[in-house]
Parts: structure tokens; C-alpha cells; sequence
């Protein structure tokens, strides 16, 4: 039916419209490890009305539906594991609105984190959710993403005000105001962050904003034991030190890193931090926390303020995923990642080097970990079978000792379907059921983004 779909989109969009077989692979394919799987038709929409018509025709025809943004998603968020429509928002990249006193602002879906950045700038401000991808801003929204800010800033399940989403009818729903709070009614905003297109295509969002800080500096530190970094992780956060990024990198993570961006640091166990604020508040910050590291093991504590050295090391940072693939050209990797209580950071990285020691793969560490979530880069050999089954064992083992420790199987890279079989071992059956009848109401047809965050109910 998906002619039909094309020929109804055609008079709208004209050739913004494609089922050319590149144009198909390329939206079927993400940056992780599961198999492509391409739809039959992509549009490029370049309006809420534009995505509104193309879901209508969907469901006038049971056609699946795709959002797509960047194509970033590591866990076949964007697959179109049923065939069907794509719809593409790249081309909706308008900054809407700016309010500067209220700090908030409004686009569409696919202005890039990048982008709006620099229009920001401007005014002296910045939204500071930082995936490490240049992800569009809808795409962050659906999956609910998070990155090297969060210790400070949060996700984006608590920046974002409101979305204009289309659902499964066709319909366009606004929810949220620019007001800091409400109680009027159901947090339906909260319900669409997280979704993965699974409940509306999001085509707007609204996002709160902050201003530039008066100083940041950042810090790199080295330790001789992985516990002893991650212990320096927790004390830190139990003292309230005023960290705004808290990345850790293991051994293999930094010689990764080192080969690939050509950065030098010193092949140790490694905390790379940030500090916003004003010049004493941050002088103090960066003071303390180098007295802990020290406490700690420590070494070679270095702090700058220099926006091109702390560039450069936060760009190696966020090349790690590529780095850890470089390891082993024509690997494979599982990217993974997992969050946990603070508490039970230590013991669950320890655990999981340990794990990884024993399979003989290669996988370095890298995380988030002043908010307890870490990664993962399981890589394997794709032509020899045992070494998928020890990546896939490991990958288990790891999200099964986080599910146990009161943790989640994904802190920001989302369930796709890449995830799907550990849902229930984080929800019980009736959380599953309740969030089955939502889809269900939402999106009775099931024709938005099927196959993906919500494993088939037995029986």
C-alpha cells in the first residue's frame, strides 16, 4: 500500500517524496550494530501540516510510520523493521522563537543541538544537552536523551516544556506551557519524551535555556586503580561539588582515544571534569575536587580555563564511540550503556571489567558517571560465532547486574529494538500492561514506529 501512501503525498510534496533505493537504505540504518532494515518510502517533510498528512495517509492505507531526525540512535530506534514510511524532519530546521528574559525557546524538530547553539550565542545563552552526537532536537526528545551535562543541566526529560507531536490519526496536539509548573491535568509532555515515535511524530518542541556561565574550566586527572576514580566520582557528588560535566574514561578507553584523536593523555584510568560559574565559585570547585583525586590516587591533576584545550579534549571525548570501533578495524560494537544508584557505581564498573577480562574481547569503558551511567563498547568479530556470544553474554550480564542494583538498562540511548528483550526484567507485568494500553489508545492501529520500546505481551 505504500504506492497508494506516495501517489497521496505526491500533489503536497512533490519530490520530496522518495523510494529510491540509497535514499531508503540510509534512513533504515543507525550508528549501532543491529541489522539495517530500510522502509519503503522516505518523505522530507517541512511542517507540522506536511507530517500531519503523511501520518493521515499512513493510516488511511496501515501503513507504518518513521520518524527520522540524524540517524544517531544506537539501538535501532529508526528501523524500519515493518517496512513503511519514513518521515524525515532534517528539513525542519527553523529556530521559532527566542524569549531571552524567560529563558525558554521553540523549534522545530530538526534544528540540531549545534545549530541552535549558535543562534543562542548570541544573546548569551545555551541549551547544555550534549548527547556527544549532533542530534536534532526532536530526535533528543523521542529517546529522551542525556550526555556529559546532565550532572548539572539534567536530561532532556527535564528541559523540555512542551511538544507539538501528530498522532497515529493524524491529529496535532500541544502540550505544556511556557510556565515553569502546572497541575492542570495529565503530564502529557513527560508521556511524548522518551516515546521514540512510537506515540506521535514530535514536529515542535519548546526548551528551557540557561545562561553562559561566567567561567568554566576544565580538569583532567589520572588514577592508578579504576576504584579509585569512580570512588573520587561519588564523594564528589555526596559533597555537592558544582560539577557540570563528569566523564571517566578507562585505560583502554584512553589509549583508544589517544591513538584515534591524538590527544596524549597518559594511559591510566581517567576523569576528564568541568566547572560553571562564576570565577571564585569555580576556583573553589576545582580546588576541592583536585584534594579529593589526590585522596584518591590522583595524578597529574591539570584544570584550564582556555576554551581551546578544553574543545579539544571534550571533541576526543565525544569521538570515544569511533575510537573504541578503531580498535579493531572491521569489528563490530556493542555501544551499551547502563545507569545505576551512585552508591553502586564502583561495584558495578569493577564487576564489569572484570567480565570483560574474562571474555578476552575488547570493550573500553566510558561514562557519564557523575549521574551513575556508564558505556560500554563491546567489540567482536562479526565472522566468528563465539565471539558474538561472549559480546552478547557480556552485554547481558552487564544490564542484568544494573537492573539489579535498582538500575536501567539504557540511561539515555532508549530501547529501540535492540533492547527489548530486558524490559521485563526492569517493569513488571502490570507496568508493561499499563504502558500497552497508552500505546493502544494512542495508536490503536499500531502503525507509529512498530516493533520498538514495547516487547509482544505473551500469549
Amino acid at each position: 500500500m505504500i504506492e497508494a501512501v506516495v501517489d497521496a503525498l505526491r500533489p503536497l510534496v512533490g519530490d520530496r517524496v522518495s523510494t529510491a533505493e540509497s535514499v531508503r537504505a540510509h534512513h533504515g540504518r543507525d550508528e549501532g550494530w543491529h541489522a539495517p532494515a530500510a522502509p519503503e518510502a522516505v518523505v522530507f517533510a517541512r511542517s507540522t501540516e506536511e507530517v500531519a498528512a503523511a501520518v493521515d495517509a499512513c493510516r488511511c492505507h496501515g501503513v507504518p510510520v518513521i520518524a527520522f531526525g540524524a540517524g544517531t540512535s544506537l539501538e535501532g530506534n529508526i528501523a524500519a523493521v515493518r517496512g513503511g514510511l519514513t518521515i524525515d524532519v532534517s528539513q525542519m530546521d527553523a529556530v521559532l522563537e527566542v524569549n531571552v528574559d524567560d529563558l525558554d525557546c521553540r523549534v522545530q524538530a530538526g534544528v540540531t543541538r549545534s545549530a541552535l547553539n549558535k543562534v543562542l550565542a548570541r544573546d548569551g545563552l545555551f541549551f547544555p544537552i550534549d548527547p556527544g552526537a549532533d542530534a536534532t532536537l526532536g530526535g533528543m526528545t523521542a529517546t529522551r536523551a542525556s550526555g556529559t551535562n546532565a550532572v548539572r543541566y539534567g536530561t532532556m526529560k527535564d528541559n523540555v516544556l512542551g511538544v507539538t507531536a501528530v498522532l497515529a490519526d493524524g491529529s496535532v496536539v500541544h502540550t505544556g506551557t511556557r510556565a515553569r509548573k502546572s497541575s492542570a491535568g495529565y503530564d502529557l509532555t513527560r508521556l511524548l519524551v522518551g516515546s521514540e515515535g512510537t506515540l506521535g511524530v514530535i514536529t515542535e518542541v519548546s526548551l528551557r535555556l540557561y545562561g553562559l556561565p561566567e567561567v568554566i574550566a576544565g580538569a583532567v586527572c589520572s588514577f592508578a586503580t579504576l576504584a579509585g576514580a569512580v570512588r573520587t566520582v561519588i564523594e564528589a557528588i555526596q559533597m555537592g561539588i558544582g560539577m557540570a560535566r563528569l566523564e571517566l574514561l578507562d585505560e583502554v578507553q584512553v589509549e583508544a582515544c589517544n591513538r584515534f584523536s591524538g590527544v596524549g593523555l597518559p594511559v591510566a584510568p581517567l576523569l576528564l571534569v568541568e566547572f560553571h560559574g562564576s570565577a571564585v565559585a569555580v576556583e573553589d570547585q576545582v580546588a576541592t575536587f583536585a584534594g579529593l583525586a589526590r585522596a584518591h590516587g590522583g595524578a597529574g591533576w591539570q584544570s584550564t580555563t582556555d576554551r581551546a584545550e578544553r574543545d579539544r579534549l571534550w571533541a576526543a571525548r565525544h569521538e570515544a564511540y569511533y575510537a573504541g570501533k578503531a580498535l579493531r578495524p572491521g569489528a563490530l560494537a556493542i555501544p551499551t550503556d547502563v545507569c545505576v544508584p551512585i552508591s553502586r557505581l564502583a561495584e558495578c564498573i569493577l564487576d564489569t571489567r572484570a567480565d570483560i577480562d574474562a571474555s578476552r574481547l575488547v570493550a573500553p569503558i566510558v561514562g557519564h558517571v557523575g549521574d551513575g551511567n556508564f558505556h560500554v563498547v563491546v567489540l567482536f568479530d562479526p565472522d566468528v560465532p563465539a565471539e558474538l556470544d561472549a559480546a552478547l553474554r557480556l552485554n547481558e550480564r552487564l544490564v542484568a547486574r544494573a537492573q539489579a542494583m535498582g538500575g536501567t538498562c539504557t540511561g539515555e540511548h532508549g530501547i529501540g529494538c535492540g533492547k527489548l528483550e530486558f524490559m521485563a526484567g526492569e517493569h513488571d507485568a502490570a507496568t508493561l500492561a499499563m504502558m500497552r494500553s497508552i500505546k493502544s489508545a494512542l495508536d490503536p492501529t499500531g502503525i507509529l514506529n512498530p516493533g520498538k520500546v514495547l516487547p509482544v505481551a505473551d500469549g
